[in-house]
């Protein structure tokens, strides 16, 4: 952070950050997303009845979390979270010389909307994408319409236009790092602004701005409530950057933990054994009932047997398929379940 801040001393003229500054930004934000999601896939996992609804509504929940942070340091520190955190600012693209602390209302909005709505979108075509490819392995296709084969057809072109959008973000990288362009990313270049460092002038107006917050305009009631709000809203957002300013690092160890790369040491370190069945299942074995032969959503023997990897229970798998489909659970236990963890039995009278 000393090499961040040492430009606030510094008498140049020219205040473009670094390319290692910009990509260090845009780690920081990719890394938070995946650690909030896992801590919220463990409360789920430990009380499903109590904090599911984290997990099922994550996206939702995280898109209104992340609305709220970045509104709030865009319109006090023309930054997101992020872009604040190393230092940065943001300012008018058509703007040569340095600026004093600011943005206009159009550039806040559309740099608010690319920020936050558009990795949403994101994470929302992804989801779709990877629940098809689960529904193509498990090979169950009912009839589609026209307008369902049009869907399907551009989930499928997804990936093609994704690959394209990362070929534009590095050609884009490469030619700030030759000083050809003075953004460094096409979203930078969608809102019309760019980043430039954060000078000793913008530290004392960020200071005197959180000093003096506003006042009412007016004294009509619905103009004190909206204040109301705006205090309410502002004050949680300084307790999440605040506690997001603590946590920076414990949620970037996090993402480096759960990576897919480190994802086998994990599993070897953390690996415990299998835990016994349930009691009930346990009497059901020693012949005091024949539950464990039937399936617990339809009550009848299993046909196509099928086994949750995330519980153990065994279902028919048309039954299990259709309510994990619409339900993303488990029936029995409501632990979070996916199409992926349906697991298929075979046995040698089959």
């Amino acid at each position: 952070m000393a090499e961040a801040g040492a430009h606030l001393t510094s008498t140049a003229v020219s205040e473009q950050p670094s390319v290692f500054e910009v990509l260090a930004q845009e780690s920081l934000m990719e890394a938070v997303r995946p650690a909030l999601k896992h801590a919220v896939k463990v409360l789920a996992e430990s009380n499903p009845s109590r904090f599911g609804f984290l997990w099922r509504s994550f996206d939702e929940l995280y898109l209104l979390l992340d609305l709220l942070l970045q509104n709030h340091f865009l319109s006090n520190c023309s930054a997101s979270f992020s872009e604040n955190f190393y230092g940065l600012k943001r300012v008018s693209g058509r703007q040569r010389l340095p600026v004093r602390l600011g943005m206009t209302r159009a550039s806040r909005w559309w740099s608010l909307l690319l920020l936050c709505l558009l990795p949403y979108l994101q994470a929302k075509l992804e989801a779709t994408l990877a629940r098809q490819r689960d529904e193509e392995d498990f090979s169950i296709r009912l009839a589609q319409t026209r307008s369902q084969r049009l869907y399907r057809a551009a989930v499928a072109a997804y990936p093609y236009v994704s690959s394209a959008w990362q070929t534009w973000i590095f050609c884009q990288q490469l030619l700030f790092v030759f000083g050809v362009s003075r953004t460094h990313s096409p979203l930078l270049w969608l809102a019309g602004v760019r980043l430039e460092r954060l000078n000793a002038q913008d530290i004392r107006d960020m200071e005197r701005n959180a000093r003096t917050p506003g006042r009412p305009a007016g004294g009509s009631l619905m103009q004190r409530a909206w204040w109301m709000m705006s205090q309410a809203a502002r004050g949680m957002a300084v307790s999440v950057s605040s506690s997001l300013s603590m946590g920076v690092f414990f949620l970037q160890f996090l993402e480096w933990w759960y990576s897919s790369e480190n994802l086998s040491t994990v599993k070897a370190l953390t690996s415990l054994p299998a835990p016994p069945p349930p009691l009930h299942l346990q009497q059901d074995q020693t012949g005091l009932g024949s539950e464990s032969r039937n399936c617990p959503l339809c009550r009848k023997p299993h046909t196509n047997a099928t086994v949750l990897s995330t519980s153990g229970f065994v279902f028919c798998y048309r039954c299990i398929y259709t309510y994990v489909k619409s339900n993303h659970r488990c029936p029995v236990t409501g632990y979070p379940t996916e199409l992926q963890h349906l697991i298929k039995i075979y046995s040698p009278e089959s």
